[in-house]
């Protein structure tokens, strides 16, 4: 595996729970990896007070809950701790940031990666207290975390205050959906292959369901969730992501910019859910108690820091519409909640009936149109539904499901989603990262959903949490004559 040239990562937040549960293990094993050059670096940046010893205990601790037990070792952790370092950086005080000056005195050279995994309100302070502090140098790049912003202004307003001391090239939005594996093979699925394109359009495909369900709640993030809730947390940026990449045209090259234009082309073609249409097209929940794996789970209104009359949607599902010739009337339905049945993000592309059935239907439920099913977790498959003869004398036909074993297949190590994205901020690739034009058409479908909901009183539908949220959302989709997978 090809060593990466000499970095300094630098993790603002790197006392919070993204540093400790998925960055530090991600850089740990690209260093097992051997793509961590002896000269490279990974600096932890938070308020708290703690000496460099007292933080490599933390994240030990951390990295032996999170990584596989053959991952990890005494002298492979040692020989990583040797190139981690702590600074004590209150984000609001400009003067902190002589001492992380500091420490990166001398080392212009490396590429300085700059990752702020913060509040979103701390964006614009760090970045003009980097720069007053020197800190910025030509082979410096910004991560920024999700969310950006809580509308489309905020989220215009942090892009042109970092804007301002980064070019956008050194920009990087992060969404760690689209470093997911099945992700890249979706694309490869699309593009790498003439099997599907004359059938990736109207005319041969009926509709496209997009499912993000979590079994967790807010995890004590009440006060966090309750400013955010499920439209901005995971519709605006992880659902409305693998939109594009279903719909996007064939890009011209795999450079980053031709592949980011197309996925731009597919947000701006996204028809406006405006006025009374957010009622017809739209479903927020919220959880009360329940029960998920058999086990009793509070409602969103008994979690802490939530208001007892918050309104904050758990739960949204909405039907999106793309005018252009290859998606008109093609009906994309996305759904995501928090407590719902089970952990499971899944693409399903359900493909158009034979003009005319020549065979007997097996079983009650009449014809099974083919399906492409993509699951990007808990197991990341992709699955082909056919209709094959049933054994017997009479042609009565039965699903079946053909597989990609990915796992038999390649042996190779998968790579995590942060580690393929943190791999590509040090190599420069922007490809799987927001650019700013992206990000703002994103706003500007969104933003008038949420208006819709508080123009027009909309009430928030509760569902039991470990169910499948709201029977709103089934009749969502039923009103077309569909049902989601789970359903069917």
């Amino acid at each position: 595996m090809q060593k990466l040239d000499t970095f300094d990562m630098v993790l603002f937040g790197g006392t919070g729970d993204l540093a400790l549960r998925k960055l530090v293990p991600a850089l740990y094993r690209r260093h097992v990896a051997g793509q961590m050059g002896a000269a490279s670096r990974v600096l932890a940046v938070a308020r708290t007070n703690l000496t460099r010893e007292e933080y490599l205990a933390q994240i030990e601790a951390t990295c032996r809950k999170h990584l596989a037990a053959e991952e990890f070792s005494d002298a492979r952790w040692r020989a990583f701790a040797a190139q981690v370092d702590y600074v004590q950086v209150d984000a609001t005080e400009a003067r902190d940031f002589k001492k992380l000056c500091a420490t990166l005195e001398g080392r212009d050279d490396a590429t300085r990666v700059l990752f702020l995994s913060t509040a979103p309100s701390l964006f614009t302070l760090t970045c003009d207290n980097l720069a007053a502090a020197g800190v910025v140098t030509p082979k410096s790049r910004v991560v920024l975390e999700k969310p950006l912003g809580h509308d489309r202004a905020s989220a215009d307003l942090i892009n042109r205050s970092v804007g301002a001391i980064f070019a956008e090239q050194q920009i990087y939005r992060i969404d760690h959906y689209l470093g997911k594996e099945t992700v890249q093979n979706l694309i490869a699925l699309r593009f790498g292959n003439t099997l599907f394109e004359p059938l990736w359009r109207r005319g041969r495909i009926r509709h496209v369901q997009i499912t993000i369900a979590e079994q967790l709640g807010v995890e004590g993030r009440g006060q966090f969730y309750e400013h955010t809730g499920a439209l901005r947390d995971m519709v605006q940026n992880h659902l409305l992501q693998l939109v594009c990449i279903l719909a996007m045209e064939p890009p011209t090259s795999s450079d980053p910019d031709a592949v980011r234009d197309e996925k731009l082309k597919v947000l701006r073609a996204l028809r406006p859910i405006v006025g009374r249409d957010v009622q017809n097209k739209t479903v927020r929940g919220q959880y009360r108690a329940g029960a998920v794996n058999g086990q009793p789970v509070p409602s969103y209104l008994d979690e802490a820091g939530v208001a007892a009359d918050s309104t904050t949607e758990t739960f949204v599902a909405l039907k999106a519409e793309i005018d252009t010739w290859r998606w008109a009337g093609v009906p994309f339905y996305l759904r995501t909640g928090k407590r719902l049945q089970e952990r499971l993000t899944e693409i399903v592309v359900t493909f158009e009936d034979v003009p005319h059935s020549i065979f007997e239907a097996a079983g009650s439920n009449g014809r099974t149109p083919n399906r492409l099913v993509i699951r990007l977790q808990p197991q990341e498959s992709i699955t082909l539904t056919i209709l094959a003869k049933m054994p017997g004398e009479t042609m009565r036909l039965k699903p079946v499901d053909l597989a990609l074993d990915l796992a038999g297949t390649f042996k190779e190590q998968r790579l995590d989603a942060y580690e393929r994205l943190l791999t590509d901020v040090v190599k420069g690739n922007l490809t799987l990262f927001m650019r700013r034009d992206e990000l703002d058409a994103a706003w500007r479908w969104i933003d008038p959903v949420r208006e819709g909901w508080a123009q027009h009183d909309e009430r928030i539908k509760s569902y039991v949490a470990g169910s499948w949220g709201p029977a709103a959302s089934s009749a969502l989709i039923s009103r077309d004559g569909f049902a989601w997978q789970d359903e069917t």
